[in-house]
């Protein structure tokens, strides 16, 4: 691992270069890799794993059609590449969960009784066996049990590889019992390409990834989004106007600088104006935000937010009413004004993206 500086803290890192992908193909060259759910996650880490030359099926219920006909569409042969779930896991030698949290508590006892010994168990989330008294997901002790968790979505991963940029991923091991759980672990984090691998344990990764996702990464960006809009709108300001300073500046501009060298180098590239206000700001933002922040870090660590999760999302009429309440927020005035300015962006001149790509994402040479 190399010694990485992260702001003062030094950290151990998995680079590419001192993990290769021939060491990886080495370390799982008499693998069988099942990846259970062809939804979110699946697609892009089955497909990468495929191209980098790793041995992969998958898992997949015939009663989602949607998930079953699109892994079909992706070149995955029923029969000899595609299976059900329980045959995809008895097939596997390494079976990675991929379906929702909610549905890796229903078909645990399919998963559970095709265990073999030496088999490994891979998550890409840390909520099942965290949350083991809620969800029963209790793996047996002669299996490996392995975490790789890439810090974005299966969209993200998948175009981040084939434009060879990879995707960062943490990795943990919860249970070691073949001797070999942390080499699988990162070949896996590897294969999948990711761009660097960083240590976490299950706990964390679930517990950071929870506050993240209800928080800054979604709920709290389209909460503020909202209300700034909403501000606009009663002091008279027009929807595209309303909508390009809450929106479309962050995500078309300012965004892309911070992502680049930092927000001190964006607010040192904006104006003056714009500097002076955002300093003075940020630190009642901060402490207007911090208490929910405080509240929601602990819901995820009582497991309230795990109780929420498997209540809601074990519903037979979830899919309905998750329909209903997305339907709600894409015809709201903000975001119908979005889509009429995302329809008015300039398109681009770059070159589209293709399969043949190379590079860093993991189908270079190595």
């Amino acid at each position: 691992m190399a010694l990485i500086d992260f702001g003062g803290v030094k950290e151990n890192v998995v680079m590419r270069k001192e993990f290769p992908m021939s060491k990886a193909r080495k370390v799982l060259k008499n693998e069988v890799i099942a990846v259970i759910g062809y939804g979110v996650q699946g697609p892009a880490q089955a497909l990468n794993l495929k191209d980098n030359g790793f041995n992969v099926i998958i898992g997949q219920s015939k009663a989602y059609k949607k998930d079953w006909n699109r892994a079909v569409r992706d070149g995955w042969v029923p029969g000899k590449t595609l299976f059900d779930i329980e045959e995809a896991a008895t097939r596997g030698t390494i079976i990675k969960m991929l379906v929702t949290d909610a549905a890796q508590r229903a078909i645990w006892p399919q998963i559970e009784k095709c265990l073999q010994p030496g088999d490994a168990l891979y998550f890409s989330h840390g909520f099942s066996i965290v949350y083991k008294e809620q969800t029963k997901v209790i793996p047996p002790t002669d299996v490996d049990v392995i975490l790789v968790a890439p810090k974005g979505s299966g969209t993200s991963v998948r175009r981040n590889f084939l434009n060879g940029a990879g995707i960062n991923s943490s990795f943990a091991v919860f249970q070691d019992a073949s001797g070999r759980a942390e080499e699988r672990c990162i070949a896996i984090g590897i294969g999948i390409g990711s761009g660097y691998l960083f240590p976490t344990t299950f706990a964390d990764e679930v517990h950071s990834d929870l506050t993240g996702e209800r928080g800054i990464l979604m709920g709290a960006l389209a909460g503020v989004m909202e209300a700034q809009y909403d501000v606009l709108r009663k002091n008279g300001h027009s929807p595209s106007e309303a909508f390009n300073e809450t929106v479309e500046e962050l995500t078309q501009s300012l965004i892309r600088l911070v992502d680049e060298n930092g927000m001190d180098w964006m607010f040192a590239n904006c104006s003056a104006t714009a500097q002076r206000g955002a300093l003075d700001w940020r630190p009642k933002f901060k402490k207007a935000t911090l208490p929910v922040f405080k509240e929601l870090y602990q819901r995820v660590k009582d497991g309230s937010e795990t109780k929420r999760v498997l209540s809601m999302c074990g519903r037979k009429d979830y899919k309905e009413r998750l329909d209903k309440e997305l339907a709600e927020l894409g015809n709201s005035e903000m975001w119908l004004a979005g889509k009429a300015a995302r329809s008015l962006r300039p398109k681009s001149k770059a070159k589209a993206v293709t399969k043949a790509t190379k590079g860093v994402g993991g189908r270079g040479k190595n």
